[in-house]
């Protein structure tokens, strides 16, 4: 091997190396577009099946099925934002008349009566916001920041809407659009493997993200009930919280439950700890548990085992091994990046045994 051979894979190293940092800085700075290109291609395939039956059954040209699909979703994202709007005056009507002595006051019963009840300390929440320096909060100099920041924010949501929007209706109307610009990527011999593989992950993803809204549809009309049933304010609205918390696979069951406690306990302020509280929370949390259990061992068995064709042990590890990997980000994106895999290399790795044994339901 001479210098000039040497010289030659150094340098080639080398291009390799800048070319992928390049990649990555390229990546990085168009991030913002490739969310509104993902946010884009969920939609769609959660559009999908509406627009076919639009087309199939009902008879809609191709265009007309693609409008009639978006002005559904924005409707429903307006009614789901329409349903927090009057609650926000609300609370902010009520702030605005709060007495703060008074709260102060049922506060400090409250906390009482649970020092009492469980026989601990009673908690100097004073003493408590002074030792985490929660005050820098409150900072006045910081509230112009603030409003520019809001403004700047807004502005930048109406262009990710329009985007979003934007895209979702080319990737609706051409349901080959993303995949013919994804061949480029393939080698000529694998363009029929490529194309086979990405139209069964449409598939597969399109009835996941379906079963995902039904999910959602199911534990909010549950939550509303147990609600409903024990008088918590905004029962509604906060029901559709909780809901939308269990998409966070594992974790977001919990900070929905505690965000249900808290507003449960929020609502009876004023009101006797040890008979009027504690029996409501209990009765909440029991309702809350046996909701989560409905969810866990009938719907998603149901909706994840049928819409991606995997069995509950393979799902409960791939979405451990995500969160381990990326956390909560990992743990929402497990699933479908765990059927994409599956479903490539059974197109690409099927002659590896461990490979026939996990993708043989697909």
């Amino acid at each position: 091997m001479n210098s000039k051979t040497i010289a030659y894979g150094i340098l080639r190293a080398i291009a390799i190396i800048v070319g992928i940092l390049l990649l990555v800085w390229f990546l990085y700075k168009i991030q913002a577009i490739l969310l509104y290109i993902t946010f884009a291609a969920v939609i769609s395939l959660m559009g999908r099946p509406l627009v076919l039956f639009l087309k199939k059954k009902l008879k809609f040209n191709n265009s007309l099925a693609v409008i009639l699909t978006l002005l559904i979703t924005i409707a429903l994202c307006t009614s789901i934002f329409f349903l927090f709007v009057p609650i926000i005056s609300e609370q902010g009507q009520l702030i605005s008349e709060i007495s703060i002595n008074q709260v102060g006051d049922d506060l400090d019963r409250l906390n009482q009566d649970i020092s009492d009840y469980f026989n601990v300390d009673k908690l100097n929440f004073l003493e408590l916001i002074k030792q985490t320096d929660l005050m820098q909060f409150f900072d006045l100099k910081a509230i112009p920041n603030a409003i520019n920041s809001f403004l700047n924010g807004f502005g930048a949501i109406l262009i990710g809407l329009f985007s979003i929007l934007f895209i979702s209706f080319f990737l609706l109307k051409d349901s080959q659009l993303l995949e013919t610009s994804l061949l480029v990527f393939a080698k000529k011999e694998n363009e029929t493997k490529f194309m086979r593989a990405f139209t069964k992950i449409k598939n597969l993803l399109s009835r996941y993200f379906v079963g995902l809204l039904l999910q959602v549809l199911i534990l909010f009309v549950l939550y509303t009930i147990l609600l409903l049933i024990f008088g918590v304010h905004n029962a509604i609205a906060v029901a559709l919280i909780a809901a939308i918390f269990n998409l966070i696979p594992y974790v977001g069951p919990l900070f929905g439950g505690t965000l249900v406690l808290i507003l449960a306990t929020t609502s009876n302020l004023g009101l006797d700890f040890q008979t009027v509280i504690l029996p409501k929370l209990t009765y909440i949390l029991i309702g809350y548990i046996l909701i989560q259990l409905i969810d866990n061992f009938l719907n998603q068995p149901l909706i994840f085992g049928n819409s991606v064709k995997s069995h509950p042990l393979e799902i409960f590890l791939a979405i451990l091994i995500f969160g381990a990997l990326f956390g909560i980000g990992g743990l929402i994106v497990a699933v479908p990046f765990y059927t994409a895999i599956k479903v490539i290399a059974k197109e690409f790795l099927s002659e590896y045994k461990i490979v026939k044994q996990l993708t043989k339901e697909l």
